[in-house]
């Protein structure tokens, strides 16, 4: 037996019906597409979406409101209680991620939750009034540090859209 002899079993292939060829048997006239309709015309499809000329549901729902403001400066918020838990006297971001408070690369905000017993000297980039008056009334000092900004874009001092 050679390639060129090979051919299925015999039944176990099928014919095509060949629809549309007159209305003589089966499969003629409508060719299967049932009478009138969008389905039964031309490529007979409809789109993904399409709801029949109603409103799509795509249109029906509201667009997302809002903006995401690019200035945005987010900070990791440490209270006083966590400061005075640490046992350190000098509290700076590189204590603070080595005691596991803040994440690394991270903007550090001092927040006034708990009390100091004693006097502590704080670097932060930012910290609230209430902290701030319980550090100094524990005989500490606060230190801001200065906001890195992203490469390309200066600082913003001020209000940007007054300061023309």
């Amino acid at each position: 037996m050679r390639v060129d002899e090979l051919s299925p079993a015999p039944g176990s292939t099928k014919a095509k019906k060949r629809v549309g060829r007159g209305i003589g048997g089966k499969g003629g006239k409508t060719a299967g597409a049932g009478t009138k309709g969008q389905k039964a015309r031309g490529r007979g499809k409809v789109g993904r979406g399409f709801e029949g000329g109603q409103t799509g549901l795509k249109q029906r729902v509201p667009k997302l409101k809002g903006f995401n403001n690019p200035f945005r400066v987010e900070y990791s918020p440490v209270n006083l209680d966590q400061i005075a838990g640490t046992g350190e006297t000098t509290i700076t971001p590189e204590v603070l991620v080595a005691k596991g408070l803040v994440r690394k690369d991270t903007l550090v905000k001092v927040l006034g939750r708990g009390e100091l017993s004693g006097a502590v000297h704080v670097s932060a980039h930012a910290v609230s009034k209430t902290a701030d008056a319980a550090i100094t009334a524990a005989g500490g000092s606060v230190t801001l540090l200065p906001l890195p900004f992203k490469q390309g874009r200066p600082p913003v001092k001020g209000n940007q859209f007054t300061n023309r």
